[in-house]
C-alpha cells in the first residue's frame, strides 16, 4: 500500500492508499487545501484538529449541493427518457389524404373568360382580315 505526502493548511501529511489511487488522494487533497486556505483567510491559524474538519465540513457541504443538483438532473432525465419511450412506442399516426386545389376555382373561370374573350378578338381579327 503506497504512502503519499500531502499538504493540507500548510501541514504536512503522509496519507496510506491504495496501488492506483494516488491520484485520486492527491486530487482530494488539492480541493481540502482549498478550503483550509479560505478558513485560513478568513479565521487565521487555527488548531490542525478544528482546521480539517471545518474544511471538511465545507467540502461535504458543496458535494451535499452538488448531490442534489445530480438527482435533479437524474430525474428530469429519467423524465425524458420516459417521454422518448412513449414517444417511440406510440402507434404511427394514420395517413391522412389531403386535397388542395393547385389553382382555385375562381382563378380557373376567370382564365377560362380571358380565353373566350381571347378566341372572340382573335375570331373579329381574322374577319377584318378576310373582308
Amino acid at each position: 500500500m503506497p504512502e503519499v505526502q500531502i499538504e493540507i493548511g500548510g501541514r504536512n501529511f503522509e496519507v496510506a492508499c491504495q496501488a492506483g489511487e494516488e491520484h485520486y488522494l492527491y486530487a482530494a487533497a488539492k480541493m481540502l487545501d482549498e478550503e483550509a486556505a479560505v478558513l485560513a483567510a478568513q479565521i487565521g491559524r487555527i488548531p490542525e484538529p478544528r482546521m480539517l474538519l471545518m474544511a471538511g465540513l465545507m467540502l461535504a457541504d458543496k458535494t451535499a449541493g452538488l448531490q442534489d443538483k445530480l438527482r435533479e438532473a437524474e430525474d428530469r432525465l429519467a423524465e425524458k427518457e420516459a417521454e422518448l419511450d412513449q414517444l417511440r412506442t406510440a402507434p404511427a399516426p394514420e395517413a391522412q389524404r389531403i386535397e388542395v386545389p393547385v389553382v382555385p376555382n375562381e382563378v380557373v373561370e376567370t382564365l377560362a373568360e380571358i380565353a373566350a374573350r381571347a378566341e372572340a378578338l382573335a375570331e373579329t381579327v381574322d374577319g377584318a382580315q378576310a373582308g
